[in-house]
């Protein structure tokens, strides 16, 4: 009888997890493609959807938090403090929604063709990049052009350092949800609530100094607050653009004990990307069934 040597082939079904991106880059590439022209196709403003969005989310916090409630007494170049914090909060936003749609999204694939799932979580989070960026550009355009930002190693690094937190982070609770929502379409609504109470869960339209003033008789709250990596990640975005371009006494420097948050932030989003992967790699079996 011949003997059939089957150590060339890959069983169906069983990868290893992230580590496939690698592997399998063409066809991320694609999906993010298929991610990037499906989002306004038909649209009459298109792109400019990007802008127009986090302009309008702008505006009505800055008029209510910054005008009714004074908050730009207390806060010196307020719009420029209130736009560090809202593009970081965009991003975490859009790419855990996308991420947590991807697999029911992409539903017929996944029921016809054997691929790594991870790309689909993946590809969303990174087409949700893409349109971060424009955002991104306004905030450099506006910092340099009206606040007279001088970009520096040390700002550029922060910058980097908090993209990198948001978009590890909403990597491992994208996997997680994303599994989940195959077979609970519940998640989907608390990934939006998640996503509603994101905005005032950093200090955007407050500052970590009134948490801080708040929360003083009760300390762990403030230090549970200050392990979130979106708030760790605001804080970089705001000393990389706004602390850097106020006068010194007008500036509120790293709450105390930073390094030891950041670290903390660090380890949350090591323990989100081990859980969702463990999670996504479990539930992945019955993704065909579910769907």
């Amino acid at each position: 009888m011949t003997q059939i040597d089957y150590s060339a082939f890959d069983t169906p079904g069983r990868g290893r997890g992230l580590l496939e991106l690698l592997r399998y880059r063409y066809l991320l590439s694609v999906l993010i493609g298929k991610t990037t022209s499906l989002r306004y196709r038909n649209s009459v403003l298109g792109w400019f959807w990007s802008y127009v969005r986090p302009t309008v989310q702008f505006l009505v916090y800055y008029l209510v938090i910054g005008q009714v409630l004074q908050m730009h007494r207390r806060v010196e170049d307020f719009p420029l403090y209130l736009f560090c914090g809202i593009v970081v909060v965009n991003l975490f936003n859009e790419a855990f929604g996308a991420a947590t749609r991807s697999i029911v999204a992409n539903k017929a694939l996944v029921r016809k063709i054997y691929l790594p799932r991870e790309l689909f979580p993946i590809a969303a989070i990174i087409g949700a990049f893409t349109h971060f960026l424009p955002q991104l550009a306004v905030l450099l355009v506006v910092s340099v052009a009206f606040f007279g930002w001088v970009p520096s190693f040390l700002t550029v690094g922060l910058v980097l350092g908090g993209l990198a937190l948001v978009l590890l982070f909403v990597s491992g609770i994208g996997l997680l949800f994303s599994a989940v929502n195959v077979r609970f379409r519940d998640a989907s609504n608390l990934v939006d609530i998640v996503r509603t109470i994101s905005t005032w869960a950093s200090p955007i339209l407050y500052t970590w100094v009134m948490v801080k003033d708040v929360a003083q008789d009760i300390p762990w709250i403030f230090h549970l607050y200050m392990t979130n990596p979106v708030t760790v990640a605001v804080e970089m975005f705001h000393h990389a653009f706004w602390e850097s371009t106020v006068r010194e006494g007008a500036a509120l420097g790293w709450p105390p004990g930073m390094g030891w948050y950041v670290l903390s932030a660090l380890a949350v989003v090591l323990v989100a990307l081990l859980v969702g992967q463990f999670v996504f790699r479990r539930c992945e079996r019955t993704f065909a069934q579910d769907l």
